[in-house]
């Protein structure tokens, strides 16, 4: 028996410490796909952890047809997009800094090629966050989480044709968004 379907069959038994185990193994990834979702530390934090509760008190639900991270991404990206819905738009300092945020760097790369590396990864931040949700979600699940078609339409409840021709669309808008990005940059 799967490790997942053993803890999921010990929590619904009472057993709550089974069920952290289980936050344990998949908190860290879900909120690093959250934050290329939501873009802001914070919200994804937020998301994450509302995502976790929902699945905790609807773990019963789970119909074990997909892998356990499949089921919780897509509770965590509705989450996303209800939170996003329900909030209005933020114009404050705090909310830019979140939105440039800090991102691993390198320590074999020299100061100048940490900063290129940095600015690149804000160009294609704010790339996607120009993106919809629809588009943004597919390329982060393809291209960050390396998620093939089939895991895809089966988290975002779509057919694989859907799948692969907002894929194409999203790859494109982002390319057109990096182009228009690279040209506002230069001098």
């Amino acid at each position: 028996m799967n490790d997942d379907i053993r803890l999921i069959d010990e929590t619904l038994a009472g057993d709550r410490a089974a069920f952290g185990q289980l936050v344990r193994k998949y908190q860290g990834r879900l909120f690093n796909t959250m934050l290329h979702v939501v873009s802001v530390r914070e919200e994804a934090e937020d998301v994450v952890q509302e995502a976790l509760v929902q699945a905790f008190l609807k773990l019963e639900t789970f119909q074990r047809r997909s892998a356990l991270y499949t089921w919780l991404y897509r509770i965590a990206f509705n989450v996303s997009v209800s939170r996003r819905r329900r909030k209005r738009v933020e114009t404050s300092i705090d909310h830019h800094q979140a939105m440039t945020g800090d991102e691993p760097v390198s320590t074999d790369d020299g100061p100048g090629q940490r900063v290129l590396r940095q600015e690149q990864v804000d160009q294609v931040r704010e790339a996607l966050d120009t993106l919809s949700e629809q588009h943004r979600a597919i390329l982060v699940l393809r291209e960050i989480e390396g998620c093939n078609y089939d895991d895809i339409a089966d988290i975002l409840d779509l057919p694989v044709g859907t799948v692969r021709s907002r894929l194409h669309r999203a790859r494109l808008q982002l390319r057109d968004q990096l182009q228009q990005v690279l040209r506002e940059d230069l001098p």
